[in-house]
Order: structure tokens, then sequence, then C-alpha cells
């Protein structure tokens, strides 16, 4: 047995030898203890006290050498001096912006630190060289290191063993939480907020009387980080996250104020900024995204911040949407950060952990504890060894006569201490307190004090030990010291706190809900404009140039929708895509916008033909679809929820026949066609049951076979009764008329249809049908293959007999210009939809 344990005992390596040893186990060692060194050395803070070591070393060098919130400033390179002397060999560049940082007001919450002099700011100014600079401790510090002298915490030996250092500090401010920390180690960080003092007070208070109390519980006093800086966080659920589990992303949102500073001139005002958000390049970045024209509609920018607070001036254009310029901002720049919550910190000064605030605050009640604990042994030591040299004063006052005898017979003072030890039943201690009385405490009035002294002791000691033998006084004494600190140095909450609230921008946050009109043409070349953009004009008006579109390119489509609607854009090859109107470029009127293959995973020669927007699809079953040789065909919209960025097959399509038309209907609606060469046919939606999404559908309407479909509709047969629903049909050449649905009677489907139109040389073949409500308060939106287009009430359009021409609706600025598309602009939807992006 003694044989194997000489085999396990290490081998003993004589001093200078060399020693074998395999380098990757070697360098796996050093690593860690490379690692540790860090981590517990440098980087992370201590849960009690919230600091680390060079913080620590900091404030207690300054409180050593007697830097007090009352006494004189001294020079920071003082400080630094002492720190790096006795404390802390790492440099002192280390040192002193360690140092500033607990002086910056826009770093610390509470600021450790009083300073005197160019301390930096928030542009990113560096402080003043430490040879400048002067400091000293704030009040508030002097809470963290009151308690020190009185052996409530441990000391260690510096690094020349030339003196003694804390290993944490008696803090009575939960500073961790208070101040936060920021700090990269080996393989781990920490990323701890800054919080209220008050609320961090009412919370530990909470937490004494309810060990058990719950996260929570919790939040209704410590309602979330509380930044320097103020601004605003969002959402509680996020919050709690960061609280119950130590991580966690929580939006810090800057504090803006939208200010109209002339007639219908606006511009946005930052008060706050997020925390650690650098002003000056704050600024440039927003200028920058101003200049590569990411956010629009900025006039300028400037600072105007002063002693009185931060002040940044952001002018808006005049016809600029204030909320949207400012959720670019938000969306674009760091007016709007996420604090990434990472809380590691020290457990027992070695062990890094990840904590959550329940676990925070009872590390550091646990802290208070033991600092309470052991301040009181040390004031019942102290009272105690007092006590008993009063008792030994009080029995030489009661024996005066004799004590001053027994001194005056005696050779020399160690003979006085050992006869007044053995004739008057003294300790040495009480003897030698005697022997160093003077005759003035003979005095009635000092005696007197002696014995009051005595009295007091006695009650302190009864107390300490009162408190020290019940852990209820204990927490108590905590509870008491708490609220005296939090009355003393509490302040307002700086950041707000939005219980609710998207910490992700949508485009629709970026972009008011407004009504738009959609252009494209058959080129497929797409854009959108204001729905103002074109003032109402006379009807057989010459138009204004609504779009430049490039050589033999005409528009095909115009529609009227709002910039948050859902569209869904079919092919001439029967699939079917989605995107939001917002996605569409917003260009000029005379701007020919941009092509629809930057938006849609188009196949050569597939072309968009038809553009759906879906603003109230909640009322409708079916889309209804017609190819241009009038095949029909009926699906249920749910097929459509889901559209995938390549796209859905909306319907199977057989040679020489192309998708042009689809409609949204009820299942109980009437459907309508209308023919290049005048005939239209009018029948029953329930003729065509519905289809998957790959069918190729059903005959609609039986054309001749140089005739193709040019319009197709679907009609709500309650709106035949209840409105003045009439037939448009327009022709190429600007002809134009109205007749009523009625006069269209309902045919079997696959019939040839009835004569719509009276066509001729004048007028032209027919190029758009549309069946409009009369009785309503809209425009008829006209557009020519050149880009002109014209604006006209509905009302003023003729009705007329079905065997009839029309009446002049449009004039042309070109010869051989011709009508290529037209659409409603219904204006009470207009004014809804407009009132609604107002607010």
């Amino acid at each position: 047995m003694s044989d194997n344990n000489e085999q396990n005992k290490p081998e003993k390596i004589e001093r200078g030898s060399i020693q074998e040893a395999q380098i990757v186990d070697e360098m796996e060692n050093s690593y860690i203890d490379y690692a540790m060194s860090v981590i517990v050395s440098r980087a992370l803070p201590d849960v009690r006290d919230g600091l680390k070591p060079v913080h620590r070393r900091i404030l207690y060098a300054m409180w050593d050498i007697g830097l007090k919130s009352n006494s004189s400033f001294k020079k920071s390179a003082h400080v630094v001096g002492e720190v790096m002397a006795k404390y802390h060999p790492h440099g002192d560049k280390a040192i002193y912006d360690s140092l500033v940082r607990m002086a910056q007001d826009f770093n610390m919450r509470e600021m450790l630190v009083n300073g005197q002099g160019n301390y930096g700011s928030m542009d990113g100014d560096s402080a003043a060289a430490m040879r400048y600079t002067e400091a000293k401790l704030q009040s508030i510090a002097e809470e963290m290191l009151e308690d020190i002298g009185k052996e409530t915490v441990d000391f260690r030996s510096n690094y020349d063993n030339s003196t003694e250092e804390p290993i944490v500090l008696p803090s009575k401010l939960p500073n961790l939480l208070l101040n936060g920390s920021m700090g990269i180690a080996v393989g781990m960080a920490t990323n701890i907020p800054p919080h209220n003092l008050g609320e961090l007070c009412d919370g530990i208070v909470a937490m004494i009387e309810n060990p058990d109390i719950t996260i929570d519980e919790l939040m209704e006093y410590i309602k979330g980080p509380d930044f320097p800086t103020g601004g605003i966080i969002y959402n509680n659920e996020k919050i709690k996250k960061a609280f119950a589990t130590g991580k966690g992303g929580i939006v810090n949102r800057a504090k803006t104020e939208i200010e109209e500073y002339k007639s219908d001139r606006y511009r946005i005002i930052v008060h706050e900024v997020p925390f650690q958000t650098n002003k000056a390049k704050l600024i440039t970045k927003i200028a920058d995204k101003v200049k590569d024209d990411e956010i629009e509609n900025i006039k300028d920018i400037r600072d105007e911040s002063s002693k009185d607070g931060l002040r940044i001036v952001i002018e808006l254009k005049k016809d600029a949407y204030p909320k949207k310029v400012l959720n670019q901002l938000f969306d674009k720049t760091k007016l709007q950060t996420k604090f990434h919550v990472n809380s590691i910190a020290l457990v027992e000064g070695l062990q890094p952990r990840l904590l959550n605030l329940k676990t925070i605050l009872k590390k550091f009640i646990e802290h208070r504890k033991d600092v309470v604990v052991r301040r009181a042994e040390y004031k019942l030591d102290k009272a105690e060894a007092r006590a008993h040299i009063l008792r030994g004063l009080k029995k030489a006052l009661d024996d005066i006569d004799e004590i001053i005898a027994t001194i005056k017979q005696s050779k020399n003072k160690d003979q006085a201490r050992f006869n007044l030890t053995s004739d008057f039943d003294l300790t040495e201690k009480q003897a030698e307190a005697i022997l160093k009385m003077r005759l003035q405490r003979l005095s009635g009035m000092e005696r007197q004090k002696i014995e009051n002294e005595l009295e007091n002791k006695l009650e302190l000691i009864e107390e300490l030990k009162s408190l020290l033998a019940s852990e209820e006084k204990i927490f108590n004494k905590i509870k008491e010291e708490t609220k005296e600190i939090k009355e003393k140095y509490a302040t307002e909450r700086k950041t707000k706190v939005v219980p609710h609230g998207a910490e992700e921008f949508n485009m629709e946050d970026l972009v008011p809900n407004e009504p738009i009109i959609v252009m494209m043409t058959r080129d497929g070349y797409i854009k959108r404009l204001a729905i103002d953009t074109f003032k109402t004009q006379g009807r057989g008006g010459k138009g204004v140039k609504g779009l430049s579109t490039k050589e033999e390119d005409t528009v095909k489509q115009i529609i009227s929708t709002n910039t948050h609607d859902k569209l869904l854009f079919f092919t001439n090859r029967g699939r079917v895509f989605q995107m939001r109107a917002y996605d569409i470029p917003e260009t000029s009127r005379k701007a020919k916008g941009q092509s629809l293959v930057n938006f849609l995973q188009l196949a050569p020669e597939e072309k968009v033909v038809n553009i759906l927007s879906l603003d109230d699809i909640s009322k409708y079953e079916h889309l209804v679809m017609m190819t241009t040789k009038g095949k029909t065909k009926k699906t249920r919209i749910k097929k459509f929820e889901n559209i995938r960025r390549s796209g859905l097959i909306a319907i199977k399509l057989k040679d020489g026949h192309k998708l042009d038309w689809v409609q949204p209907s009820t299942g109980e609606d009437d459907i309508m066609a209308v023919t290049a060469q005048g005939k239209a046919i009018r029948f029953d939606e329930e003729d065509v049951r519905p289809m998957g999404r790959t069918a190729q559908g059903v005959r609609g309407i039986k054309l001749k076979e140089d005739d193709q479909v040019v319009g197709m509709e679907v009609i709500n047969k309650g709106d035949i009764e209840e409105k003045d629903l009439q037939l448009l049909v327009l022709s190429e050449k600007g002809k134009g008329k109205l007749t009523p649905v009625e006069k269209y009677k309902t045919q079997n489907r696959g019939g040839v249809g009835v004569k719509t139109m009276s066509l001729n040389n004048k007028t032209g073949d027919i190029v758009k049908a549309r069946v409009v409500d009369k009785s309503a308060d809209a425009d008829l939106l006209i557009v020519s293959q050149e880009g002109q287009v014209i604006r006209t009430p509905i009302e003023k359009v003729s009705t007329l007999g079905r065997d009839t021409q029309g009446v002049r609706l449009m004039s042309f600025k070109e010869d051989g210009d011709k009508v290529v598309s037209t659409t409603i602009l219904e204006k009470e939807d207009l004014e809804k939809a407009a009132k609604e992006s107002e607010e």
C-alpha cells in the first residue's frame, strides 16, 4: 500500500531543471489559466458589488487617500498613480479610462466619481489628459465603501505583497444592476443594462419580505432597464424574458417629437437617444442615408444640443409625411437600437454564471447579510472591549484612594500594573487604562461620563447580540438601510417603458396607408402614383401626359388601391405572384417605372396581364378567370393564400390561350364578357363549377376565329337591382358609352352573346369594357397608347342603347394614338383611405 502511495506522489522538479511536456497539453493548461485570469481579474464584475477589479481598486484608492465627496479635488493623475503603484499594474490608460467612465453621466446611471474638467461627451470626444482633470468620490460611492474598515469584507495581498486590497466592497448599492456592466472575457461576455435605484431598492425590500417572489411580481417594482440617456424601451414580454433568463434583446428607441414650425412645415426633434449611441456619428449616419436616398424628404439636420440638454433638429421637406420619415429613421439608423442583455457575473468571486434578475438580487441580499453580520460582530467586539475598560475605570473610581496609594507605593509602571491586577481583581488591560487615566477624570462630571458611556455600551452590546441572534432583525436592518439609500439618492426614472409595441418594423410602419394609382405597361413596366396626380377634366378633353413609355410600349392596366394592400399579379402563362402595393416604386407622373422582372420571377416571354387588389377579400369566395379565347374558370380564393416567391399555377392553358382577366366573386354572381368585335354575354356564375388551380376551365363565350375577349366582369346580382349598373365600352379611337346591364339578358354559358356596340372605322374595335355604377361618385380614368391620361366623372358619360356608336370621351394629341386602358376611381373609397392614412 505504501508502495502505491509513493508511486502516486508527483515527481519533485528541481529548480532550474527542464521538464518535458506535450505541447498540446501545455497549451491547453496555459490557455485555461490565461482565460480564468482574464475572467476573474479583468473582464467580469462581481455579483456582490457589481465592480470589475480596476473599478474596485480606483474607488478604494480614492477612499484610502481621503478623496471623499466633502474633500477638495485632486488631479486624476494622482489617483491613477496611486492605483497603478499599489493595486493595478496594467498601465495608466486602462485605469484612467475606467476612472473617466465612472464620471460620465451618459454612461453611468449614478456616477461614482465626481469629475472636474473635460471628461468627454456623447459625441465620442475623449477626456482631457489626466494631468488636466481632477476627481473625487461622489457621495453615493461612499455608500459602497463606508463599512470597509469594520472587517466586513476580506482583504488579500496586492500584486507585490506590499499592501492589501479588498476582494469585494461592502456596498449598500445594488451596483451591478444600478450601473450595469459590459465586458468581453475569453469565451464569454457580459452586457448588463443600468436600472433605476429607487425601483431596485423597492425590489430588494419586496424580496426580503417574500423570498419566493416571482419575476412577474418583481416587475411590479422594477419596470425594466433605466438608461442614463433616457429614451423609450418596448415590450414587457421581452423585458420579462431578459429578467427571467438573463438573456434577451430589449429595444431602446430615441425620444422624439414631431413639431410644426411653419404652416404645413414639420420637423422632428430628438430629445433623447438610445444608450451608448454616439450623437455625432448618428447625425453623420442620417446625413449619409439622406445623401444615398435611403431616407427621403429630409431637408436639413443640425445639432442644437446645449448644457440644457440634447436636441437634434431634423427639418422635413414640404410634402413629407413626418411619421413615415420618423419610422424610416428608426428603421435605418441608431435612433432605435436593441440592447442585448447577457447577465454574466462572478459568483463567490470566482465562478462566472448567467444570472437572472431574482438571482442577482438574492446574491446581493446575501452579501448585505454577510456585511451586516460581520459589521455587527466587529462592533460587538469593540463595544465589549470598551465596556471591559470602562468597568475597570469605574472600579478604580470607586476605590480611588486605595488605587492611588497602591500606585504610589509601586516602584515602577510594571510593578504598579501587577499590584493593581493582584490587589483589585483587574485585568491587565484595565490596569493599563487606569495607569493612563488623567487626574481630571477624578472630577464628578468625568465620573458621570464614564458611567453613562458604560451604560450606553452595555445597551449597544445587548442590541448587537439581539441582532446577531435573530435573522429577522438582520433582514430588517438590511431593509432599513436600503430604504435610507432610496430616500437619499433615488431619482425619477429616465427611460420610459411602453408595455406593448412593435419592436421590429414592417414596411407598413414605414409607408403611410394612402390611396394610390398603379400603372403597368404591356411590356411589364410598373409604377405607383399619388391619387391626386391627375386632375378631373371635362369629357372629350386631351388630358395630360401620364406615362413615359419606351418605343412601341403601351399602357396595359391602371388600378386604384392603397399602399398597404396585397396585389396579385396574373401572367399570360396562367401563373400568379403576390406583392404589396408599397413594393412598387413610387415615381413621377412622366417616369417610365421599373420592369416587373425586378420584383417577380418571370420566365422568358412571360408577361403580367392582370393585377388584382385584394383589399377586401374576406367577403369573396372565389376568383373567376377568363382567357382571351373565352375559357372561364372559378377557383376558391383559399387556394391562393400561400403564394411562394416563384409563383403558383392559377390556370392550365391550351396553346393559343392567354389568361387576361381575374376577379373575385361571392359564388352567386353573374359573369359578363365583351369581345373586340362588339359582342357581349351575361351568364350565371353557378354555370361554372369550382375547380382546382391546375384545371383548364370551361367555355364562357363562343368566339369567331378572329375575335377575342377584351373585358370580363363579375356582377353582384343584388347590385343590379340596388345600383345603376351600366356596361361601359370604350373603343380604340376614343368613343365610349354606357348601357344599362338590364339590357343584357342572362344567357347560357358558352353562347355567342348579343351586340353591344355599333363598330365602324370611326370607332375602331372595342379595347376595354367595364361594368360601373353611374350613380356612384366616381371618375373614369382613360390612358392612351402614347401615355395621355384623362380623368372625367362617370356621370358625364352618356347612357345609350346597345346598338350605338357612343360619344367622344377622349381626343388625341398625336395621330395614330389610341385608347389602351381605363380604370374607375371611386371617391368615397379614396376619401376613406385618405382619412385612414391621416389617422
